[in-house]
């Protein structure tokens, strides 16, 4: 089964042949799997074409010639260019689909953390970077469309508080602020409990806009809770990047691949994992994914990173659901990856960490 049934035309509105379409397809597996150059006699004795190594040759050249293949070197091989990785993806690789081994192995491990977001995105980058043999990358969730549950409020010291947002989804948000009111604990849970009588089942962002005129009347001259809350809530009830998490995990795994064996590509890859804005940028891609559609997976590959830096790599990212909120998880690895594999773990881990089981 493909991924889709259309026909693949180049830039120059050249329709690819069957033949020319089957080589390709041959060509990027064979790199996929052995990071070499493919040549003409091996895929003459091994793809079942029943075609001479003349013939494959001469459709290689025309592949290469629109800008499918690359011929590296002196070598009689080719290899995929980012074009031919693009037209594998869209049209000529199966459809993704975890086996059912992966599959078990996938609800098991995340089951257990249900309950536990923190370590349930902790492990899921661990199992999408030790699954792919690549870099595992979860984005915890936006917080703006979460639903507030309950709002509390623990005196760290004298002159610090911390207020902890509950999020519908057994999320948790603490932010810590300076007060220049002594506290006193009954003052703190009878004020609490009012705020939580007028701002809980209101979305974060609903409560940020609204927040000044929904507690402005109540009275808090002993506390300072209230006036605390009217001078910081855009920031108590925002919802800015610095205060998202990013799990990053399979850095060992990148290191084993062929591209990161010269000390310069190797160097440049840890300067992009020590860098989170960078990743997040990557993950997330210069145009969202669709909120409205978690579990559907994006691919961007090379230079459609638009950052420089990340041009040697494919990005495959997701959307995933926690309650009302919805974050982003991915892997990270060379152009040079398992697409198909790849896109299926990405798939199926966003499925399961949205509560929505794929069909066997």
């Amino acid at each position: 089964m493909q991924r889709k049934t259309s026909t693949y035309h180049s830039s120059d509105g050249h329709e690819l042949t069957p033949r020319e379409r089957e080589i390709l397809k041959l060509i990027v597996h064979s790199f996929i799997e052995t990071a070499g150059p493919v040549g003409s006699g091996y895929l003459a004795r091994s793809s079942g074409l029943g075609l001479s190594a003349a013939s494959i040759r001469n459709s290689m050249s025309d592949l290469e010639s629109q800008g499918y293949l690359d011929h590296p070197y002196t070598s009689a091989g080719r290899v995929p260019t980012e074009r031919g990785y693009r037209a594998f993806v869209d049209e000529l690789m199966e459809t993704p689909a975890l086996s059912p081994m992966d599959k078990k192995l996938l609800r098991v491990e995340l089951e257990r953390l249900m309950g536990d977001p923190d370590g349930l995105l902790r492990e899921s980058s661990r199992i999408l970077g030790r699954l792919s043999n690549l870099l595992g990358v979860v984005l915890s969730p936006r917080l703006s469309n979460g639903v507030l549950e309950r709002l509390e409020v623990v005196p760290l010291s004298s002159s610090r508080v911390m207020f902890v947002l509950s999020v519908r989804g057994s999320l948790v948000q603490t932010i810590v602020l300076e007060i220049d009111t002594e506290l006193r604990r009954s003052e703190i849970d009878r004020v609490v409990n009012i705020l939580n009588e007028r701002l809980a089942g209101l979305t974060l962002e609903e409560i940020r806009r609204t927040y000044a005129t929904r507690v402005r009347d109540i009275e808090d001259e002993q506390s300072g809770i209230v006036r605390l809350v009217l001078r910081e809530g855009s920031y108590i009830f925002a919802d800015p990047a610095e205060r998202r998490q990013l799990q990053l995990a399979g850095a060992q795994n990148m290191l084993k691949q062929p591209e990161f064996q010269e000390p310069e590509e190797l160097q440049k890859m840890i300067g992009m994992l020590e860098d989170n804005e960078f990743v997040v940028h990557l993950l997330e891609g210069a145009e969202p994914l669709r909120e409205d559609e978690p579990g559907r997976a994006r691919v961007a590959i090379g230079r459609e990173n638009e950052n420089r830096k990340a041009q040697g790599y494919s990005v495959v990212s997701a959307r995933y659901q926690m309650g009302d909120t919805v974050g982003t998880i991915g892997i990270i690895g060379p152009t040079r990856m398992d697409y198909s594999r790849v896109l299926a773990l990405v798939e199926g881990m966003a499925s399961l960490l949205s509560g929505n089981e794929q069909d066997d």
